[in-house]
């Protein structure tokens, strides 16, 4: 499926394509080692960072499946404070999406205003069902799922529960 980026806004946030220009902010944005507690790993530096966006962005090496990528900019503060995420699959019927704030920012309900966003612009690409695998324990990515619509399935993968919502009826 070929799916054309594009900026996307909401009321505080505009959700714009991800590209290695963002490394170096985004470096310092996703700097916090909590960030990391249930998806594991560790904060990369900038010039892993633009590395990893520049593979990003080339999209996906499958062609069955497609990666859109977003930073998160808060319009009133003109900073970026996180990513949104989708990986489009089975023919642009499936999305998985992800999302991540930085830490200075969470608790503003940011989270929750981007998943809803790309949820709204997703159901407009023809994808007809989204789903997201959020650790059990993560309280806060559960909040933000449901708000975005989704709702857990009560199937598991990786030691994560399995939400899923559908666009359309």
């Amino acid at each position: 499926m070929d799916v054309e980026r594009e900026l996307i806004s909401t009321a505080r946030l505009d959700l714009v394509p991800l590209s290695a220009a963002h490394a170096e902010e985004m470096a310092t944005v996703l700097c916090s080692p909590a960030l990391h507690t249930f998806i594991g790993g560790e904060p990369l530096p900038p010039d892993a960072l633009r590395t990893r966006y520049e593979r990003l962005a080339a999209g996906s090496p499958d062609p069955a499946a497609t990666w859109c990528n977003w930073v998160l900019r808060l319009r009133v503060e003109d900073c970026l404070v996180g990513t949104v995420q989708a990986t489009i699959t089975e023919a642009g019927s499936v999305a998985e999406i992800a999302w991540v704030v930085g830490t200075p920012w969470q608790g503003r309900g940011l989270a929750s205003e981007a998943a809803q966003g790309l949820v709204s612009w997703l159901g407009k690409q023809a994808v007809s069902t989204v789903v997201a695998h959020i650790h059990p324990d993560h309280r806060a990515s559960a909040a933000v799922a449901t708000a975005a619509g989704l709702a857990p399935t009560g199937e598991w993968q990786d030691g994560e529960v399995r939400w899923r919502c559908a666009t359309r009826p």
